[in-house]
């Protein structure tokens, strides 16, 4: 059988299939169907240090591939998670991953110092990419020298490893990578949701009262695996792929491109049970494929050849020109009389 460990930096994951934040509950509620020993890690949902309500209603409406949430990290603030949710995840047998956010590069770094004692948490996901705060202003994911800022606070906080989740929502995400990697972040998480909106035209009203926010599903694997891959050839750290995961083939397609790890999120409210079948699956894949381990699958995407030069410049001959302008005038007269008869 197929081994299925990887490393992520400092830390050994039992397979690579992790939850992804917002998705899976906040410790172990989802324990009844998916036993935590089953999955590689369960990152949390968003702390921040104080509550917070959260966005107005509606805060999530469903798309033709997916759907749109404005969420806007509602939770109890960092004091109720290490009372009454750490206690709970600290016997799981699998990587916890606490995400933390926040509005200010001082609190990310106090989140980070309050963690840093919890024997509990096992990693730290820097939430730098949330669409649905500050009016969708993004200050942290845009911006590389904000990010890093962040990411240096949180590393002069915490001795834990740390992974900076960043955003889709940019030019070029490798300079957003780049930023966090010299800023110290032991590792990347690619990448949160894409913006976007929905309209109902009868009412004339946005799905959303943010009239924006975060686009997930199956439809945007295709932009989440093209930024895993930006990030994986632009940095030495980790990356853990995100986006439009649903299959054990979308796993190893992210795992090709250069992820070390995946989190799954969307397609778990869909299927609550699929985390508990994903890694079982894999390895039949990798079985089927003559694969021993998943980690000789990583970063081995072999690029199409360049096509061979031109020996020089086409010349144009005239009067071959007028002969495949006559002929393809011909050709569009025929085929004018064809359509009309």
């Amino acid at each position: 059988m197929a081994r299925l460990g990887v490393q992520l930096g400092s830390i050994r994951l039992s397979n690579p299939i992790l939850s992804a934040s917002g998705t899976f509950g906040h410790g172990l509620e989802m324990r009844h169907i998916v036993p935590p020993g089953l999955v590689g890690g369960l990152v949390s949902k968003t702390v921040t240090l104080r509550p917070r309500p959260g966005n107005p209603a509606p805060r999530i409406c469903e798309t033709e591939a997916g759907f749109l949430n404005s969420i806007g990290l509602e939770n109890k603030g960092i004091d109720h998670y290490v009372r009454a949710v750490l206690p709970e995840v600290a016997a799981a047998d699998t990587v916890i991953v606490t995400n933390i956010g926040a509005e200010r590069v001082e609190e990310f770094a106090e989140l980070a110092a309050r963690l840093d004692a919890e024997s509990a948490v096992d990693v730290l996901e820097v939430n730098l990419s949330c669409p649905n705060v500050q009016d969708g202003k993004l200050p942290f994911s845009t911006d590389p020298a904000m990010a890093a800022a962040v990411i240096r606070g949180v590393r002069r906080a915490t001795s834990k490893l740390v992974l900076a989740k960043l955003s889709p929502n940019v030019s070029r995400i490798s300079e957003m990578a780049i930023a966090v990697e010299a800023a110290g972040a032991d590792g990347i998480t690619a990448v949160n949701t894409v913006l976007g909106m929905k309209v109902d035209w009868r009412t004339r009203k946005p799905g959303l009262w943010t009239t924006q926010g975060g686009y997930s599903g199956t439809a945007i694997k295709p932009i989440a695996l093209r930024c895993a891959w930006e990030c994986a050839r632009s940095v030495k750290i980790p990356v853990v792929g995100c986006g439009g995961i649903v299959t054990a083939s979308d796993v190893l397609e992210f795992l090709v491109v250069g992820c070390r790890a995946v989190q799954v999120g969307t397609a778990n409210f869909g299927d609550p049970g699929l985390l508990a079948r994903l890694a079982s699956e894999l390895e039949a894949l990798l079985d089927g494929a003559g694969v021993a381990s998943v980690e000789d699958l990583i970063g081995t995407l072999e690029l199409h050849a360049a096509p061979p030069a031109q020996c020089g410049p086409m010349r144009s001959d005239p009067a071959s020109t007028r002969e495949l302008h006559t002929s393809a005038a011909q050709d569009a007269g025929m085929a004018a009389g064809g359509a009309s008869a």
